[in-house]
């Protein structure tokens, strides 16, 4: 089945910086896009950036653009979010999927914590 495993949030104070992964399997990582989203409490997940199969087509929510770098290595099966600048709005809970506009499998990963505060 098609599992989700991301990693590498935790608190840092504003400005500074986190490289989030996420280890997808169940499917062909190469042939598929893949997004990277957010979800604070109380409200939606929303996407933050996303990209195509093979690194292209790159997309940022407003909010991130010039601060965040979505990148992938589909040798490892593996996407980046390199995150700098952090701001104390950017926590929130921090999930990859596939897919490029919605996703392609239902279901999430347990998604990894990012906080930000001085």
């Amino acid at each position: 089945q098609v599992q989700y495993v991301e990693s590498g949030g935790g608190l840092v104070q504003p400005g500074d910086s986190l490289r989030l992964s996420c280890v997808a399997s169940g499917f062909t990582f190469s042939m598929y896009a893949m997004s990277w989203y957010r979800q604070t409490p109380g409200k939606e997940r929303a996407l933050v950036a996303r990209m195509n199969r093979s690194g292209g087509n790159i997309d940022y929510a407003d909010s991130v653009k010039g601060r965040f770098t979505i990148s992938r290595d589909n040798a490892k099966s593996t996407v980046y979010l390199q995150m700098n600048s952090l701001k104390p709005e950017d926590t929130a809970v921090y999930y990859c999927n596939a897919g490029y506009s919605g996703r392609s499998f239902p279901g999430w990963g347990q998604g990894t914590q990012v906080t930000v505060a001085s």
